[in-house]
């Protein structure tokens, strides 16, 4: 196999020789997970990089889209930042392509069938389990080139299994470090909850170099909650300035589930997220929540969709944006109620907080209803930061910068009151603060 341009197909450094190696070092896993990896690089390397005829790319800026000269990292860890305070069960520490850290899981969660593995472990352990889950419901909002390139190189990742009836209070952790320039990351976690189950997941991506070094990132996540199951999941990235990176996520909830997913987004120099979640039983319920701080000139893309697939079924959007110096964002979401969804209650909102003139926010909220018993809204708002309340914490001798750290603060408090556990709120909010320090 000869080696392309990434432009439309693979780049120098992940080029058809470097994913034959990739797949040479792979040999023990399951046979069905290399032909997958072998017919997603072939997609990947027919589909074209988005153009401006692209409706689910509107506002985006293409030409920041450049894939050219990154690069696998070599298989060895790196110094990487520890995470912030999360609470925990247990966690898993990737460095690059490594998995550095593992605690061990709790005796009387392991006798309970539970399962908390690098992805790879459970594709060995666990094949037939992770085959039945594995991108079952592809989130389809305009990144499907990224999510063939994350399935054919992906080597890191979690995947976290709760039977059913089993309850578990505190979060289970994930942290994946990058460090190195021009490198590439390719996480993809897995997390299925079987009836009437309980947990919690926290992600943390950071790279752990200076905060110019260049990299490329495409993660995705699947999380299935079964009948009645409670999924809370909680993505936070803190990528360099120089980062280029695509997270896409796929939500399932089937009858009586309730889902919890919150996203926060504080790096990088392009960063598209997408998220599509699907209520396909009733009595299902959706929470999506994300929040932004976007300053320089960062651009922070952000596309959901909310199908309602079976009556009776709720969601509820809010996406929170603090916009500052000639940062942008797009917000584009859609809720899509099928004909069988009758009673759907849904609702979808976005909220910038515009804290300098030359900032740039778009936002494009809509409604596609093919049921006729509904009650369906979407809003969006974009306001300047209230100029009395930052006169009045700055006439008490706080500094501008921390004046404008709690503000900002206090407009996030909606979306992370949403969280039952204390001390993860307290771990986002701490992590939230290290973006306005000096």
């Amino acid at each position: 196999m000869s080696a392309s341009p990434l432009s439309n197909a693979p780049a120098e450094g992940l080029d058809s020789a470097r994913f034959a190696a990739h797949l040479s070092q792979r040999t023990t896993l399951p046979s069905w997970w290399l032909d997958a990896k072998k017919a997603a690089w072939n997609q990947f390397s027919a589909l074209p990089l988005p153009s401006r005829t692209d409706e689910t790319w509107r506002f985006s800026d293409l030409k920041g889209l450049d894939l050219t000269g990154f690069k696998l990292p070599e298989d060895a860890p790196q110094p990487h930042p520890k995470h912030a305070a999360f609470p925990q069960t247990a966690e898993l520490v990737f460095s690059n392509r490594e998995a550095i850290t593992r605690s061990t899981m709790p005796a009387d969660l392991a006798a309970r069938g539970v399962i908390f593995a690098p992805l790879e472990e459970a594709l060995r352990e666990q094949g037939d389990l992770v085959r039945s889950y594995f991108q079952k419901h592809p989130a389809n909002l305009g990144s499907e080139k990224f999510v063939a390139l994350n399935t054919a190189l992906t080597a890191t990742g979690a995947f976290l299994y709760v039977p059913a009836d089993v309850e578990i209070a505190l979060p289970f952790v994930v942290q994946h470090t990058l460090t190195g320039q021009n490198l590439a990351a390719f996480p993809h976690t897995l997390v299925v909850l079987g009836p009437r189950a309980k947990a919690t997941l926290v992600e943390f991506f950071v790279s752990g170099g200076p905060a110019s070094e260049r990299q490329l990132v495409a993660g995705v996540n699947d999380l299935h909650a079964a009948e009645g199951a409670q999924l809370t999941y909680v993505g936070a990235q803190h990528w360099s300035r120089e980062t280029l990176a695509f997270q896409v996520n796929s939500i399932a909830a089937e009858r009586d589930a309730r889902v919890l997913s919150l996203n926060l987004h504080l790096g990088g120099r392009q960063a598209r997220h997408e998220s599509h979640s699907r209520l396909l039983g009733p009595g299902a319920h959706s929470e999506m929540l994300a929040l932004t701080v976007a300053d320089g000139d960062r651009e922070f893309d952000q596309r959901t969709l909310q199908t309602h697939v079976a009556p009776n079924t709720t969601s509820n959007l809010l996406y929170k944006n603090a916009l500052l110096e000639t940062a942008k964002t797009i917000f584009s979401g859609l809720i899509i109620v099928e004909p069988d969804a009758q009673k759907t209650d849904a609702y979808q909102k976005n909220r910038n907080l515009m804290l300098s003139d030359d900032a740039e926010a778009h936002s494009l909220p809509g409604l596609e209803i093919q049921a006729n018993d509904v009650k369906c809204s979407h809003g969006s708002t974009s306001a300047r930061i209230d100029a009395e309340q930052e006169f009045y914490l700055q006439a008490r001798g706080i500094a501008p910068a921390a004046a404008r750290r709690l503000l900002v603060t206090a407009f996030f408090e909606e979306v992370l009151n949403k969280l039952e556990n204390e001390d993860l709120h307290a771990a986002l909010t701490a992590l939230i603060a290290t973006r306005f320090q000096a």
